[in-house]
């Protein structure tokens, strides 16, 4: 007879045992005490409200002292639309312009690139979509691994002519296959643009997939837009050293506040082959009703459509420079330790009968991949419980993670064991589709799941959240019954949990 290791109970009053044998195993966890030091301070509310977030990924976390400097700024200044010559014009021009150098100085950018400030990394996307020279002859590429704002890029390439194609993921890992990358990007006709497309690190999986790849691709012809979104909140990413012709993020993913803006970092080599569809108000130097013409501005101002989120770009620069004085080697070693130790634990929770209650999809160490973990659970029959029951439950213990396919359906697919077939027979349902209703169908057609639990950690995460979380997870050993109420684990206890760390 086969015999499991004894588990870890994670109860509260064995939590400080755990966080010594944790110190232990993560000596380079004692080096990121500054962090908390910011969670009494910067972040105390999240202690105040007994609240666990879970879910940096989904968006970062603002520190008080962010908020107080930029409010102070707005209330001893006089500004206005920048689109002026007149003085609070040209004070808040200044400090619009002061936060773009900023930004392109810590990308280490500012020889070779030209910053758009976007609404999010969507409109930066959507701009090389739209502006790209799609033409019949032409390919996009792009991996399984995507978010759909880098899949809807494809839309553009397909209406005008292009092909388009998808990097496969080897499992279980998630990870690209690089094998069969360089085959598809050796499949071009020099002639013609073409675009390949993937992302840093993965909103679904954490994997960091190799930067190598953007000097690859650029190799054999290609142009390269590189989604930093889930990258840059806890790794440097130096743009002199690595050089794609597009980079997109949003920075509200880096530091919480402002949501309202993104940027689209343009290659200075590629900027003359994006052609604008239209121009709006503060994207032209010129234009004629009578003559029916216009002429485009110069650099960035070409496609910042309209009046940009002025008022808070200089946030950005706060919110920058608060990364950096906390320095995010500190904050890459404090999601390395923590999230080595959640796939540890994650991936040894059992059932009595020795079946995993846990299906991590992606790595299950931290070797090349971030703080982002997805995976499913599953009863001690090996049926599916239903991940919206759970985060459901999560809410009634305060704890903030993400269900859902998180706007990356290719990584779920390959993840979930989804085929072709499987997703054909839900798209012929018509336009009346979504997730909760694929759900039903694909249960119909065998034990797989659409959609997963991710939890994520970040800057304000500390030893406590995790021990939560993990309290939380353990109480679904041996249950099979997901009913709000009726499932046997201590909803209480997982609110009142404490730590120094």
């Amino acid at each position: 007879m086969t015999t499991y290791p004894t588990q870890m109970s994670y109860a509260p009053e064995e939590m400080d045992d755990a966080y010594r044998q944790f110190l232990l195993a993560y000596p380079g966890y004692a080096d990121t005490a500054r962090l908390d030091e910011l969670r009494g301070t910067d972040y105390r509310r999240l202690d105040e409200q007994g609240q666990v977030y879970l879910d940096y990924t989904g968006g970062g976390l603002h520190g008080e002292s962010q908020l107080d400097r930029h409010f102070a700024m707005l209330r001893s200044k006089v500004l206005g639309n920048p689109h002026s010559a007149n003085p609070t014009s040209l004070a808040m021009t200044a400090l619009v312009e002061e936060t773009r150098r900023f930004v392109l100085d810590y990308f280490n950018a500012a020889e070779n690139y030209i910053a758009v400030f976007t609404a999010n990394a969507s409109g930066a996307l959507k701009h090389v979509g739209e502006s790209y020279p799609f033409q019949p002859g032409g390919r996009y590429l792009l991996t399984f691994d995507n978010h759909n704002s880098v899949n809807g890029i494809r839309e553009f390439a397909r209406g005008r002519g292009a092909d388009f194609m998808y990097v496969p993921l080897t499992t279980p890992d998630l990870r690209l296959d690089g094998a069969r990358l360089e085959g598809l990007l050796d499949v071009i006709d020099p002639a013609y643009p073409h675009l390949f497309a993937f992302p840093a690190q993965s909103n679904f999986s954490g994997v960091k997939h190799p930067l190598e790849y953007v000097s690859l691709a650029q190799g054999k012809g290609w142009d390269v837009l590189l989604d930093v979104a889930a990258f840059v909140p806890t790794n440097r990413l130096d743009l002199s050293v690595v050089q794609p012709d597009f980079v997109t993020l949003s920075f509200y993913k880096m530091f919480g506040y402002p949501t309202g803006i993104g940027a689209l970092l343009i290659h200075r080599r590629v900027f003359g082959k994006l052609h604008r569809p239209w121009f709006a108000g503060g994207t032209v130097n010129f234009a004629s009703v009578q003559g029916q013409g216009h002429y485009l501005a110069r650099n960035e101002a070409a496609f910042e459509d309209g009046t940009i989120d002025y008022l808070n770009i200089p946030a950005v620069k706060i919110g920058l420079e608060h990364l950096e004085a906390i320095g995010l080697d500190v904050i890459g070693e404090r999601v390395r330790c923590l999230t080595g130790w959640l796939l540890t634990h994650l991936y040894g929770l059992r059932h009595g009968n020795g079946r995993p209650l846990t299906r991590i999809y992606g790595p299950i160490d931290t070797e090349m991949r971030g703080g982002t973990i997805t995976l499913n659970l599953y009863g001690p029959d090996e049926k599916l419980l239903d991940y919206r029951r759970i985060e459901e439950l999560a809410n009634h213990a305060n704890i903030s993670l993400r269900t859902g396919c998180f706007c990356n359906p290719g990584a779920g697919e390959i993840a979930e064991g989804l085929t072709a077939e499987d997703m054909l027979y839900g798209l012929q349902n018509g336009a009346d589709i979504n997730l909760p209703r694929f759900v039903q169908i694909i249960q119909h057609r065998g034990n797989k799941s659409a959609g997963a639990i991710r939890v994520s950690v970040g800057l304000a995460t500390n030893f406590s959240d995790v021990y939560r979380l993990m309290q939380f997870i353990a109480g679904f050993v041996d249950q099979t019954n997901l009913n709000i109420g009726e499932v046997t684990f201590d909803i209480e206890g997982c609110r009142t949990i404490r730590d120094g760390s």
